[in-house]
């Protein structure tokens, strides 16, 4: 028998929809993160580590998705190859198995700084389309996660001691979000 095929989906906000990504792909199993993809550290990617065995198959829908970076694209795969795992990058109709060619290994290269490259792209068109809207006055940064209210509601809650990781969660931030909020608050208090 041979190894399972296994679905790896990256995702960096909760509401962005991941299921194009593998579309009609026959799978056995997928995980799928939603996370940022800056670094290695994601809960389902390292479970997906832990998980591959000898004879599997990681499927990922481009190199973009399983790293950001060519350094981290390049450990990650020889880390899957390396136990006898292939990955495979459907945009880019590669598949690396560890018996790679020089051939191959200077695609792995090449497609991964070209992706890194197109991001870093990105984040300077970004940069310079904020300091443009800055200079006309538009520029209103990132819309506030919670209401005053909201803020309100929580620190009155946090002063009767409920945990500030479940209500994180139930305002459907992030730790460090809430404890940017209360930072602020702290802040707004010492004024």
């Amino acid at each position: 028998m041979g190894g399972q095929r296994i679905g790896y989906i990256r995702v960096s906000t909760l509401d962005q929809n991941h299921e194009r990504q593998l579309e009609g792909v026959e799978l056995d199993r997928t995980f799928i993160d939603h996370a940022s993809g800056k670094d290695t550290s994601r809960p389902e990617l390292e479970f997906l580590l832990s998980f591959v065995r000898a004879g599997d198959s990681v499927i990922v829908h481009s190199m973009d998705r399983l790293a950001r970076n060519l350094d981290d694209l390049r450990h990650l795969v020889q880390i899957l190859t390396s136990q006898d795992v292939a990955v495979e990058f459907l945009k880019e109709h590669l598949v690396f198995t560890g018996n790679d060619s020089p051939m191959a290994k200077l695609m792995l290269s090449v497609m991964g700084a070209f992706a890194e490259f197109e991001r870093e792209l990105l984040k300077e068109r970004q940069r310079e389309g904020i300091v443009l809207a800055k200079e006309r006055g538009v520029y209103r940064g990132r819309k506030r996660s919670l209401t005053p209210d909201a803020t309100s509601e929580i620190l009155h809650r946090i002063a009767r001691g409920e945990a500030k990781a479940r209500l994180a969660k139930e305002y459907g931030i992030s730790r460090e979000t809430l404890y940017q909020y209360l930072n602020d608050a702290k802040l707004a208090q010492t004024r």
